[in-house]
């Protein structure tokens, strides 16, 4: 078995110039997406989602992306999660995205808000009948007993919307982080990387600067 100092990639498939980057990001952002999507990669929508209490401790872990345009970056969660609560405290998020087949990433550092209750409500119904029981069934990040006490809220739900259209959670809803920074990561060989930042947006133009490796 190999040592982990010893693991080891060269990348060397794509460039990234400054110069042939769209103006802006979200593009930019749009371009990767389709490319990745074209690639048929397995979870392309998933995505690193970091946060930090109010006393700037910070965790990350992975979501899934389920939309975004000119406004952001859409995801849903439990609000009474962790992420949820440490949002609720410090409304500000980074979202990373590894393309390894790609040899690409891109991160995105915003701001936060919440979906109004109408788009989360969209969303919410469009999802499949056991993911609607489960957003009722799991009180997110908090300690639960056993397997069979989930099992058995879920059970519970069931039966208690047997039948019937089943109501959005009061405790669940979507987030969108709103981008005040992206970097875009092209892998190159020797650890040369392309890095393309975005950032600021004074008179509404974004400033485009290429970062060392």
């Amino acid at each position: 078995m190999s040592e982990i100092s010893d693991i080891r990639k060269e990348y060397a498939k794509q460039t990234l110039h400054e110069s042939e980057v769209a103006s802006d990001p979200i593009q930019q952002f749009k371009q990767w997406w389709d490319a990745a999507q074209h690639a048929e990669l397995d979870e392309v929508n998933a995505m690193t989602l970091a946060t930090a209490s109010a006393h700037a401790i910070p965790s990350a872990r992975i979501v899934l992306l389920k939309g975004f345009d000119e406004k952001g970056f859409v995801f849903f969660t439990n609000y009474d999660s962790e992420k949820g609560k440490e949002l609720a405290q410090n409304p500000r998020a980074s979202l990373v995205f590894f393309w390894a087949p790609l040899e690409r990433q891109v991160r995105i550092d915003g701001r936060v808000e919440r979906l109004t209750a109408n788009d989360s409500d969209e969303y919410f119904n469009s999802r499949p009948f056991g993911s609607r029981i489960g957003a009722w069934a799991s009180p997110q990040s908090e300690v639960v007993a056993s397997r069979e006490f989930l099992e058995k809220k879920v059970n519970e739900f069931e039966k208690k919307f047997s039948g019937g259209e089943i109501p959005r959670p009061p405790h669940w809803g979507g987030f969108r982080v709103i981008p005040e920074q992206f970097e875009f990561w092209q892998g190159r060989p020797n650890r040369m990387h392309d890095r393309i930042r975005y950032t600021g947006k004074p008179a509404g133009k974004w400033v485009i600067e290429r970062l060392a490796p």
